[in-house]
């Protein structure tokens, strides 16, 4: 086989895939699998079902296996002419290593790890969810402004909590003994959980204990929760742009290397004609001798 007839072989095989995965039957398939995977997966969570219906459930469990199978190489047939596309996809290589990972002696033999690859499956559903994709990827995005944040927010755990140790561990021990009671007692104060407990019994100690309070509290509940909030709404902004930069219709490909010298040269034969027609139209007519 030439490498001509290869590569037109490669095109009609991704053009057929294309047209099966692209469809809207295809989609509401897939999804209606993982749903009924998570299902099942649910299902095995009653002991009593599962030593009745053992091996039912093991026969569904591969069942869903060979689907998911089956759907993964349909995805990559689909881009049999451009293999390098399929890979710049990051849900076809999720898709890819939670269906190759299956199949690796290792998982399984491993329950824990097989229940693990099942569960990820349920995530696939994200891929046929614009909305909960889009909440996916914000969360990605979002991960370098919070970890800003963890830092920002452990820095004032550890000043208010040395505070609190050195003014409050007398006569509060149970709250304030040591360090780590002091991060833990601040920590649930964030959330605002028990605050005015807290406020009450520090009121006890020494009536400047409501600046102590107040400041931790105004930094670290509004604050930081209002520069968390930031974060993860401009990560939603993004992750939108992005899904909405992806929905746009991709323009044509170029026609392929083979076709184009084609068409260029049959261009050119018909440009030559033209202009040998039009030569002979202008030849001037030899003017009789005298």
């Amino acid at each position: 086989m030439s490498e001509r007839t290869a590569a037109r072989l490669r095109r009609r095989l991704a053009a057929h895939s294309r047209r099966v995965v692209d469809s809207g039957a295809f989609t509401t398939t897939v999804f209606c699998l993982i749903t009924a995977n998570a299902a099942l997966l649910g299902v095995e969570t009653y002991t009593g079902v599962v030593h009745q219906w053992h091996a039912a459930l093991k026969a569904a469990e591969y069942l869903f296996l060979a689907a998911f199978t089956a759907e993964i190489l349909l995805r990559a047939a689909a881009h049999a002419d451009r293999p390098g596309d399929f890979f710049r996809d990051p849900w076809n290589v999720f898709d890819l290593l939670v269906v190759t990972v299956a199949f690796v002696p290792f998982a399984r033999e491993n329950a824990t790890v097989l229940r693990l690859l099942r569960l990820a499956r349920v995530l696939r559903a994200a891929r046929f969810l614009p909305q909960l994709r889009i909440v996916i990827v914000a969360v990605g995005k979002s991960l370098p402004g919070t970890l800003s944040f963890l830092l920002v927010g452990a820095l004032l755990l550890y000043v208010y909590a040395m505070v609190g140790w050195v003014f409050f561990a007398d006569d509060d021990p149970e709250h304030y003994g040591s360090l780590g009671r002091a991060v833990l007692t601040l920590f649930l104060l964030m959330t605002l959980d028990g605050l005015g407990d807290a406020v009450r019994a520090g009121l006890e100690i020494s009536r400047w204990s409501i600046l102590y309070f107040a400041s931790f509290v105004l930094l670290g509940s509004f604050v930081l929760v209002n520069l968390l909030i930031g974060v993860v709404i401009n990560s939603l902004q993004e992750a939108s742009a992005l899904e909405a930069g992806q929905d746009r219709p991709v323009p044509a490909q170029p026609p392929p290397a083979e076709e184009s010298i084609l068409a260029l040269r049959a261009r050119i034969a018909d440009a030559r004609r033209t202009l040998d027609d039009l030569e002979a139209g202008l030849e001037p007519s030899v003017p009789p001798r005298r």
